[in-house]
């Protein structure tokens, strides 16, 4: 999609800090981290949200990116993965993302 964000990030067109890709996958640190750890996870080809997601080996690499992130950054056992499916849930960006934190104590619920 030509004005997204995060299409133009999973295409290097803006720059990030990218800690992981592979060809379906790109993971980079987000810009307002709410922990020590807080990398987004994203596919190279444009999803809207979780919900629209159909594809379940690119949720299958999606998920073992995030947990690749998360042992990189030492995080293995205890981090959290957050997905907002549509702005109602909190998601800014219209583009699939996990959020991969980690590094502090997490409470529930998330609020």
């Amino acid at each position: 999609m030509a004005d997204c964000v995060f299409c133009k990030i999973a295409a290097k067109e803006i720059p990030s800090s990218i800690v992981y890709e592979d060809a379906d996958v790109i993971a980079f640190e987000d810009l307002h981290p709410c922990a020590p750890l807080h990398v987004l996870v994203v596919p190279r080809r444009h999803v809207a949200k979780l919900a629209d997601l159909d594809d379940e080996a690119l949720g299958g690499k999606l998920i073992q990116a995030a947990r690749a992130v998360a042992r990189q950054a030492g995080h293995a056992d205890n981090f959290r993965l957050v997905a907002n499916n549509g702005a109602g849930a909190g998601q800014s960006v219209s583009h699939l993302h996990f959020h991969v934190m980690g590094g502090r104590q997490f409470t529930w619920p998330p609020g």
